[in-house]
C-alpha cells in the first residue's frame, strides 16, 4: 500500500524538530512543549492501567505551557494531511476552549507552527486565528 499523506507522528515529529529551532531563536525552554501520550494501548492490561492513572479518551496530542492572554495555555489535537478529529476529541477542542484555553486542530505540521507563532506573537487573540483554524 503507497501511502499518499504523512502520518500523525510523522505530522507530530515534524513539528518537535520545528519547535526545537525555534525555541533556539525565541529564548524559549523547549520543554514547555510537550506530547500527552493518550494514544492506543498494546493490551488490555496496559490500557486498564493507563484508564487507572487518567487516560482520557480524545485529549489532544501536545500542550503548550505557556500563558498568553486570553489564554492559559494552548492544546494541539494533531492529524496528518486528510486526518479528522473524532467525536471524543471534538468534545474535548471545545471544552478547553470554553476553560481558558486554546485548543486547535492541526491538520499538518505546517499549520500547528502557524498556530503556535500567532499564539505566541501578538496576533494570538485575533479573529483571523478563529477563521482559518476551526475548534
Amino acid at each position: 500500500m503507497i501511502r499518499l499523506h504523512a502520518t500523525e507522528h510523522a505530522e507530530q515529529s515534524a513539528l518537535i524538530v520545528w519547535w526545537a529551532v525555534y525555541c533556539q531563536t525565541k529564548v524559549i525552554d523547549e520543554r514547555l512543549l510537550f506530547s500527552i501520550p493518550n494514544g492506543a494501548s498494546k493490551s488490555i492490561a496496559q490500557a486498564l492501567k493507563f484508564k487507572r492513572e487518567g487516560l482520557r479518551p480524545g485529549v489532544p496530542d501536545l500542550f503548550l505551557a505557556v500563558p498568553h492572554a486570553p489564554y492559559s495555555g494552548l492544546f494541539l489535537e494533531m492529524k496528518g494531511k486528510g486526518g479528522m478529529p473524532s467525536a471524543a476529541q471534538k468534545a474535548w477542542i471545545r471544552m478547553l476552549n470554553g476553560k481558558g484555553y486554546r485548543a486547535v486542530v492541526c491538520v499538518g505540521w505546517d499549520v500547528a507552527r502557524q498556530v503556535i507563532e500567532d499564539y505566541l506573537s501578538a496576533r494570538a487573540g485575533a479573529a483571523k486565528m478563529t477563521k482559518i483554524f476551526s475548534d
